[in-house]
């Protein structure tokens, strides 16, 4: 069975282009030309990952990944604009998305993408986190990190900052590695969207347990998880 995706665009030549290049490719492409459509067919069909347009007419594309998120939280995103400026790449990549595309693109190129991302969101990994972070634990299956029992509301690239440092306690990450490790296109993150991400992790941390700081800062190296968490 073709796998489903989400195609959020109204500008019918690029749908049109989008969704011609996906279904050659053997997905099964479903076009919505506005944000109300996007969250009524996704309230119908549970589709793999959304193709989703910032710059909608009736909903703004960074407000409707929020809403696609709250209804299905582990639904991959990429993001096109036609906009290539850093504060639109870094909202969308700060908000969780997995991917962004700048207009104009090559069709070829952006159905690369969705493979990529969607075999990132489909690898298999350990669901249980070191002994020495055992106030962790996580659910790679519902992409779901427990602090002390309690479930994070984490979003997607919090999610992965927080899985790559739970797996090697100790062990000092550069921000480069940690953008290689948790974004699919590295060269689209910042060292300082690295660092936004962590001081949110910790807030949500802090929220759970407000003793405790696990994650470590070493200054002009990186990030790591404290070995006793």
């Amino acid at each position: 069975m073709s796998t489903p995706i989400l195609v959020v665009e109204d500008e019918p030549a690029i749908a049109d282009t989008v969704v011609y290049a996906l279904a050659t490719d053997g997905f099964a492409p479903h076009w919505a030309a506005s944000g109300e459509a996007a969250l009524a067919a996704a309230a119908a069909t549970p589709f793999a990952l959304a193709v989703v347009d910032i710059g909608l007419p009736d909903i703004n594309g960074l407000e409707l990944f929020r809403r696609l998120q709250a209804a299905q939280p582990a639904l991959p995103v990429i993001f096109l604009t036609a906009r290539s400026g850093e504060i639109d790449r870094v909202v969308g990549l700060e908000l969780g998305a997995d991917d962004y595309v700048a207009k104009p693109f090559s069709p070829r190129e952006l159905v690369a993408r969705v493979r990529t991302v969607l075999r990132r969101s489909q690898r298999p990994a350990a669901v249980a986190a070191p002994a020495a972070a055992a106030a962790f634990a996580v659910d790679d299956e519902r992409k779901l990190i427990r602090f002390h029992g309690r479930p994070l509301d984490l979003s997607r690239t919090e999610y992965r900052l927080l899985k790559v440092l739970i797996g090697r306690p100790g062990r000092v990450f550069s921000r480069d590695e940690l953008m290689e490790r948790a974004w699919d296109d590295p060269a689209a993150a910042f060292d300082r969207t690295v660092d936004a991400h962590v001081k949110a992790l910790r807030a949500k941390l802090r929220a759970v347990a407000p003793g405790e700081d696990p994650i470590v800062t070493h200054r002009g190296m990186g990030y790591s998880l404290r070995e006793d968490a």
